[in-house]
Order: structure tokens, then sequence, then C-alpha cells
């Protein structure tokens, strides 16, 4: 038999940080989850055991969301398994790190990964869940964007303009999918995950770190959890909030 009764949440790039702690945040509020993945299966493997020792069902998926085939497979496998579709979070993103004072540590190809992952498979994978979310009382998008989008700086200029163009997807979405489906975005500035340790070494890691945490009005740095609880929030309790880009960062972006 197909389904489970319960609802069925998707969330890109589920292997590790931010994806890992929002699928495991769902299945704990009783979700059945797909974690997409593609490249970390055990990551997926790993937390998608941890969803089901919450009582729920959860599988992977592998796939690019770059590819829109791809996405296609992944909203058909969650109907297939489930039944339904009723919440998606588009965590899934790339970066490649570029001083922005150097315009030529960044190319056309840097970009064009950059946006094919983080704005266009972002894109196609609503496209691929919308017609399974209209059917759903819940009908929810949340898309993980961050405060670059609004500071213009992070990783890279090329990350920050498609964090950017998330928000701006975000706002014309919410219109366009209301009344059924609702779309917002959370905003994250540094998250304590391994994502930074890609262009950071461990004691630069810690300095960068403190820095932020000196600097920060909270005096902290959010977590990966911290995010999770703002997505569940914003799909299972915040029924009349659409078109938000929700900023979670300690209060930094009161001193850009």
């Amino acid at each position: 038999m197909v389904g489970t009764g319960r609802k069925c949440v998707i969330v890109t790039g589920g292997g590790s940080g931010i994806g890992a702690a929002t699928a495991f945040a769902f299945a704990g509020a009783g979700y059945d989850v797909v974690i997409n993945y593609s490249r970390n299966r055990d990551g997926a493997e790993a937390i998608a055991d941890r969803c089901r020792d919450q009582g729920v069902e959860a599988i992977t998926a592998l796939g690019d969301i770059a590819s829109d085939e791809a996405c296609l497979l992944i909203a058909d496998t969650a109907v297939q398994r489930f039944g339904r579709i009723d919440a998606l979070v588009n965590n899934a993103g790339v970066t490649r790190y570029a001083a922005a004072s150097d315009l030529d540590a960044s190319n056309a190809a840097d970009f064009e990964h950059i946006f094919s992952v983080n704005v266009t498979g972002t894109y196609q994978m609503i496209r691929a869940a919308t017609p399974h979310l209209k059917k759903s009382d819940l009908g929810s998008i949340v898309n993980v964007s961050s405060d670059s989008a609004f500071s213009g700086s992070g990783s890279s200029l090329a990350y920050a303009a498609s964090k950017g163009a998330i928000n701006t997807m975000t706002l014309g979405l919410a219109r366009s999918l209301a009344p059924t489906i609702r779309v917002n975005a959370v905003c994250p500035g540094f998250v304590d995950t391994t994502w930074a340790l890609s262009w950071h070494d461990e004691n630069s890691y810690k300095a960068f770190k403190e820095n932020l945490i000196s600097a920060a009005p909270l005096k902290s740095i959010p977590s990966a959890t911290d995010i999770a609880d703002a997505i569940l929030w914003l799909t299972d309790h915040a029924t009349k909030v659409t078109g938000q880009c929700l900023v979670i960062d300690s209060g930094m972006h009161l001193g850009v």
C-alpha cells in the first residue's frame, strides 16, 4: 500500500548540516521524509536511520537538482512511496570560495555552476513538486537562502548573487502559488556546520567563529538545529505567513 497516512516532506541536500537537521526535525514532528543527496550517500542513509528511530518512514533519493530530470524523479519517488508531498525544503546548494576583492577569482563557469544548483535547481525542484503540493492541505515550500543575499558578503559574489535570486524567486512564487502553497525562505548567517571547512583550516575556522561570536549581538552562532526549527515553524505553524525571507544570524545583520 502506498502511503502511511502521515505528511511527507522532501529535503534536498539532506545528507549533512542544515539539511540533515531539518530531516530529523520533521521526523520528530511526525513527517515521513525523503532525503535527497547528490554525493553524500553515507550521510543521507545515516540521517534516514535516525529519522526512522523516531517512528516514521524515511527514504533517500539520489539526484543532482541541477538536472530537471533528477528533480522530477525525486518528486516521483516521494509520491510512489508515500502517495503525497506536503512540504518541500530546498536546502541543496553549492559555492566556490572567491574573495570579493579579486574579480579574477571567479569566472563564467563558476557562476553557471553555482546558479545551476542554487537557483535553477531550486526552481526545478519546486516545479516538480508543485502539482502534488497543491493537493495537500498544508502546501509549504521553504527555500534555504542566506543573509549573503542582503549583505553581498560570504564565500563568493556568485554565491551571494545566487541567494539574492532565491529571495526574489521566493517572493514571486509566493504570489503565483497562493493560496494553495505558501512559499518562504530562511536566510541564515554563518551556521556552525562543516560547510566552511572547505575554505578554512581548523585553526582559522576556530578564530573565525570566535570573531563572529564576539561581534554578534546575541553572542552566539546559530546551529543547524536552530535553522531546522525555523523551517519546521514556517511549515507547520506559520500558516498565515508567505513571501517572507527570515534572517537567522544572532543579530549580525544589525552591524552590516
